[in-house]
Formats: C-alpha cells, structure tokens, sequence
C-alpha cells in the first residue's frame, strides 16, 4: 500500500512495513496528550510553533530532538499527532533500515491535500552505514526541491546522529589561526545540519521529576511518602526522567498508600 492508496481522511498516521514494502494504517494510536508532558516546555513551545506554521504553509524546519534517553522526545512526537491530527496533520514511522526507500515514499505524498511528518524514532547511524544518503536527499532535495507538505522530525541520543571518534579530531587543522575540522567531522555534523529545528533534552532535576510523578498521582495526600518512595525508585534506576515516572506509576498505582 503506498501512499496515495491509504485514507487519510480517516487515518492519521501509518508505518512502513519493510516486509510487504508498503505502508501499515495505524489502529491504536498512543494516547499520550500535550497537557500531560512536564519539564519540557521550552521544547513543546518550540516544536508546537515549528509544526503551525508547517500547517498553515509557512515556512518551517524539519526537527531534530536529541538528548538524554528516557526524557520525554518520542512521547512529544506522538501528543504533537494528537493535538494536530484534526487541523490536517498526517504522521508516517519509518524505521532506520527503511529510510532507503524514503524518497519512493516522499514522491506517493506530494500531491495529497495534507501535512505530512516522517517519523524517524531513535535515529542513528553507524560507520559504514548509507542510509542516512536517503535522507539527505527528502531534507533537502537534488535537484528537486523537497515537497512542501513533508518535514521530517526525528529523534535520537546523539547530537549529530553518526558516531564521533577522538581520532577525527586529531585529524583537525589550524591555518592561520582558523580551525579547519577534518573530513569526517564534517561528513559527521552535514547531516544534522540539514535539521533546521533541533531540541535538546536533558535528564530531569529532582523537582521536575517530582512534578511528573505528582501529575501520574493526582489524588494521593501523602505527598512526603510519595516523593520518598519515587526517588528511592528513581536512584535505583540511576536515572530521573519521564519515562522512570512512568516506570514507577506501573509499579505502585493501586498500592493501598497512594490509592
């Protein structure tokens, strides 16, 4: 299925599915609302105006979210789709190993009376590895220009999404008092350069991580024993993010203390 041949009228997102070299509607999408992400207001404010000016054919930037693991990029992604959906917005996953057939993608979608974003979750690339060439082509176009009702958000844990190696910088040069980086740093950096938007995210402090936790408990009046009991949990893990509040309302919603 490409596409042209999805509904879009009554289907808001889909995903590539390498094995029938289409695309999947998506039936169940995650839930998760605007309202209830914390401690990454700057980065919603952001993304939010990026993606209304995309919707009214404005100029916008494709997205780059990329930081700390766990602190909320993803579950962005996905409220963005829930808040927009009925103003036009259309969203497609593609998987890393996918990204190849990009382009085919892209060409299915121009035409259609809707906002497309391509949905690349967790994006990296390692040494040797020629996709992210398909990707630069959709960014920013060969000698077509990239569609205008298609950006690409994506997310990853590195900065600039192919790996960095000391020995690159020691490849590095200084002519004349300017510094010149070596090839490989700039092959490194070119591709997130063509992100025009990019957001960092970083692990929670210990109060924005309460804050998640208090809006997973909205009801519970022993506030003391419930931060107690998150940040035991959250040392434990060695991490305090999102994706530990949620981690630690699986584990104690329903406990008789916090009902």
């Amino acid at each position: 299925m490409s596409g042209s041949e999805v509904d879009w009228q009554t289907t808001p997102a889909a995903v590539w599915r390498r094995h029938r070299s289409g695309l999947r509607a998506i039936r169940r999408l995650d839930p998760v609302q605007w309202e209830s992400l914390t401690g990454i207001e700057r980065q919603q404010q952001a993304l939010a105006r990026n993606t209304e000016r995309f919707l009214a054919g404005q100029p916008s930037n494709n997205v780059l979210l990329w930081g700390s693991r766990g602190t909320g990029k993803s579950s962005l992604i996905k409220a963005l789709l829930n808040r927009y959906m009925g103003q036009g917005l259309r969203m497609i996953e593609v998987d890393k190993d996918d990204l190849v057939n990009l382009p085919e993608l892209v060409d299915d979608l121009c035409e259609l009376p809707f906002r497309f974003v391509i949905f690349c979750d967790d994006l990296s690339f390692d040494v040797g590895e020629s996709g992210y060439k398909a990707l630069k082509s959709v960014l920013e176009g060969s000698l077509e220009l990239p569609p205008e009702n298609v950006r690409v958000y994506a997310t990853s844990n590195r900065r600039h999404l192919m790996p960095e190696f000391m020995s690159d910088n020691l490849k590095s040069e200084v002519r004349d008092g300017e510094l010149h980086p070596a090839e490989a740093i700039e092959e490194q950096v070119s591709l997130a350069d063509r992100f025009g938007l990019q957001l960092s995210f970083y692990p929670f402090s210990q109060d924005v991580f309460l804050q998640a936790v208090d809006l997973l408990f909205p009801k519970v009046d022993d506030r003391e024993i419930l931060h107690l009991e998150a940040v035991r949990f959250a040392t434990a893990k060695g991490v305090r993010n999102g994706r530990t509040a949620q981690q630690f309302y699986r584990q104690f919603a329903g406990d008789p203390r916090f009902c």
